[in-house]
């Protein structure tokens, strides 16, 4: 060791405390040791980056374990004093009798839940629907069998659905769980759907999958349903595909792998940019970068005999709350008893059905997006036949989103938007629509599980859909208000606002934070290679389906359920007495001191979950982001991995539409001067209201002449004159006249705008302004009272 040496490696620990430092004073020894100035600086800005983040996380530590240890303090500090008086005043005995009562309902509880899981096993667990159906194609049937099948939803009694109208498909998750979430109660997604007239179809499928069936094979196959959907229902427009989680990304397989096929696509909670979150929220994401990437979940398969078990999953989403899976929704169960136990046997049910999925499943769906994030980057294939690209979507998007999510938060439900699209514009030249709302603080289940959340986001965006596809191209966030009412008479005010790529990005962190996840892609890559060479042949040859099926039953999610069931002569017991207090109204008082005891004891517990959640999360993201950020390990990463948005793009002016589009900028008639005038007008306002959007899509699909373009036609000419209005606003203008040469017809045409905008009272300053310039274009200076007038007069043309 040189005299040096010792002082470099000192200057170069006391880098994350100095805040300007010289580059040449290091570039000497540097130099010797094969350093360069650039990996230096590369050093010290991973040095500072850890220290800023473990400073984040050991403050946010110190402020909810702070603020849990006050609330619970508060919570025994009420209760204690009041425990001697409670001896004396009969409320031991009044707690001791309804505890035990509360106790063995609870238990018994736990013996029908048992019993139900058992049950549903046998039978095969069957879809957890809530409504009729009939089968429309089993997939097993199709040239290339999957285990997926076509169902319709037979309606209610008093519900009837129009065969003309707009059919809708429901794709559910399969992640481990069943299918039927979509639909397991009344208010429901396809609730909402029948409610409104549309036929309603659903996407369902057996435990286990077919042993020759690829992803590629479920993608073809729920392409098949949709065709025979359309088949069905020929004067109907193309079928809504709504997505649930994991159903959302399949849903989007199908819309860019058959663009031409769907209509509005609809995903609610679906990862799709897996990398994506926020630093301190969302420490799913760093599971694969800890358990070395996808190996873990092939040994899983191999030990399986080529099935993965999906209790792996659901056992994964459990812990990611311990608190709620050890204690609360236990706790919850037994403190209302009675009130409880038949609404969580009825989600238990879904819940407790655990499916599986082929190796080479689950392989893609790491490979593609928990892991390698391929699918959000547009570099996925399904196979060597179908590359998946989400630009292909001709279908408007609707993504639905919320911050209460700590399984698809906002960022990973919409930063595939901001890794495939270089701006908004290049949205708009595609001609894509792309819309999406985020809610405040509904959970993840929430989303396609809630009544609230059906009769509120569901239902407006079924009755929101016709209208969405008469909006311009480009990116907007939907905002629903409450305005008046009650129950089924409450209505909402609906706006859509153009938004940006630099709007999603404040949904998370930036691109620069998902770095280390690339590193994590890498090292899965190598470690995958490696078991498949070393380790796979050993384990394979000392599996059976024995072994398989002994590994399975001895999950702990099941042997939990088969400990608490008839199975288990200790628990049988407890159901006479159960029987016999069942149905006993409650004797203790809601101030009983000792209630309140357990009370404080339950937020106590909970507290100590969340603790150890909060801690574990912090060291798992701090372990994750220190090992795979380090300069070292980003050297793993190829230097051509990057999103489609960072590659160098050509000039959009390039792209062969905007290119007829620019020199057609001067030819067509009255349909294309009225759309090109209300893209205008929406763009000068920035936002859309669904009252006027209603108007546009009634117009645009009822008068003449735009309802003998039909839906192509008339998307088509949105295309166009939005290019040209995105391109050459200015020449949009000045060549509008040649659309209209007749003054009859631009007077009629301006009248239209006109009723579609609405009052003059509810325009603003801008709209205001544009409705001057394009009077002024089109040489039709009329006065206020005549434009009013007019206004009158087209809305009783239209109507």
């Amino acid at each position: 060791m040189t005299k040096d040496e010792p002082n470099l490696l000192a200057d170069m620990l006391m880098l994350s405390t100095i805040d300007q430092y010289d580059p040449n004073a290091f570039l000497t020894p540097a130099t010797d040791l094969g350093l360069t100035v650039s990996q230096l600086d590369e050093t010290q800005a991973y040095v500072r980056d850890m220290q800023a983040l473990v400073g984040k996380q050991v403050e946010a530590l110190q402020a909810s374990l702070a603020e849990r240890a006050e609330k619970t303090a508060e919570g025994y500090s009420e209760v204690l004093p009041q425990i001697g008086t409670g001896l004396f005043t009969g409320d031991l005995q009044a707690y001791l009798t309804e505890s035990f009562h509360r106790w063995v309902i609870f238990v018994d509880t736990l013996r029908r839940r048992g019993n139900q899981f058992i049950q549903h096993e046998q039978q095969g667990c069957p879809p957890v629907l809530a409504y009729d159906y009939e089968t429309i194609i089993d997939g097993a049937t199709l040239a290339r069998p999957v285990n997926y099948s076509l169902v319709r939803i037979k309606p209610p009694k008093g519900v009837k659905t129009r065969e003309n109208g707009r059919p809708y498909i429901i794709i559910d998750p399969r992640a481990g769980h069943g299918s039927g979430i979509g639909g397991f109660k009344s208010e429901s997604e396809v609730g909402v759907a029948l409610a409104s007239g549309h036929p309603t179809y659903f996407c369902i499928f057996s435990t286990h999958p077919v042993p020759t069936q690829t992803l590629a094979d479920v993608c073809r196959a729920e392409a098949q349903f949709v065709r025979e959907v359309r088949r069905r229902h020929p004067d109907s427009p193309k079928p809504v595909v709504i997505g649930n989680c994991q159903g959302g990304w399949a849903a989007m397989l199908l819309a860019a792998t058959s663009p031409d096929l769907t209509g509005p696509v609809v995903v609610n909670g679906s990862p799709l940019s897996y990398w994506s979150g926020a630093r301190g929220k969302n420490p799913m994401r760093y599971s694969g970068g800890l358990l070395g990437g996808s190996t873990l979940a092939l040994m899983a398969a191999d030990l399986g005999n080529g099935q993965f078990d999906g209790a792996h999953l659901v056992e994964n989403f459990e812990n990611l709350n311990p608190a709620n899976t050890f204690w609360k929704k236990y706790y919850d169960v037994y403190a209302k008893a009675e009130a409880e136990s038949d609404h969580y046997l009825e989600f238990e049910r879904w819940w407790s059905g655990f499916y599986f999925m082929n190796e080479s499943e689950i392989r893609w769906i790491l490979e593609n997006l928990f892991v390698g994030n391929r699918l959000a980057h547009g570099t996925a294939n399904l196979d060597s036949r179908l590359h998946v690209d989400f630009r292909n979507i001709r279908a408007p998007i609707i993504v639905f989103a919320s911050h209460g999510d700590n399984i698809t938060p906002p960022a990973q439900a919409l930063n595939w938007i901001r890794d495939i699209y270089s701006s908004v514009q290049e949205i708009k030249t595609r001609g894509q629509r792309i819309v999406y709302t985020v809610h405040d603080s509904i959970g993840h289940l929430g989303i396609f599980v809630s009544s609230s959340i059906a009769n509120k986001q569901h239902k407006e965006i079924s009755s929101t859909l016709k209208t969405i596809e008469a909006l311009a191209p480009g990116l907007y966030e939907m905002e629903i208000v409450d305005v008046v009412g009650d129950g089924i008479d409450r209505t909402y005010k609906v706006e859509f606002h153009e938004r940006s790529i630099e709007d999603l990005e404040k949904l998370g962190d930036s691109a620069r934070d998902e770095r280390p996840f690339a590193a994590v892609a890498r090292v899965s890559e190598i470690n995958s290679e490696f078991y498949k060479l070393a380790v796979r042949p050993l384990i394979r040859s000392l599996v059976s389906p024995f072994t398989a099926k002994m590994l399975v039953d001895n999950h702990p999610l099941r042997q939990r359920r088969y400990f608490f069931s008839d199975r288990n002569p200790l628990v049988t017991a407890i159901t006479p007495l159960a029987e016999a207090m069942r149905g006993k109204p409650s004797t203790i008082a809601p101030d009983n001191v000792f209630l309140k005891l357990e009370q404080a004891f339950s937020g106590a517990v909970t507290a100590f979950w969340d603790n150890y959640r909060d801690i574990r999360d912090s060291m798992a993201e701090l372990t994750c982001t220190a090992l795979y950020s380090a300069p070292w390990m980003q050297a793993l990463v190829p230097a051509d991995a990057k999103r489609i948005s960072e590659t160098p793009s050509s000039d959009l002016r390039a792209v062969p539409d905007v290119i007829s589009a620019l020199e057609d900028i001067a030819v067509g008639g009255f349909a294309e001067a009225v759309i090109r005038m209300l893209i205008m007008l929406a763009h000068s306002r920035t936002s859309v209201r669904r009252d006027r959007l209603e108007r546009s899509n009634h117009v645009l699909t009822m008068t003449d002449p735009f309802a003998g373009l039909g839906m192509q036609g008339r998307n088509r000419i949105i295309h166009r004159q939005s290019l040209i209005v995105d391109f050459e606003p200015e020449l949009a203008m000045e060549t509008l006249p040649k659309l209209l040469p007749d003054a009859k017809d631009r007077r009629s045409a301006l009248e239209v705008c006109q009723f579609i905008v609405g009052p003059t009272d509810e325009m603003d300053e801008r709209t205001t302004a544009l409705f001057q310039r394009l009077r002024q274009a089109l040489q039709l200076d009329a006065p206020p009272a005549a434009a009013k007038a007019s206004r009158s007069k087209a809305s009783d043309a239209v109507h």
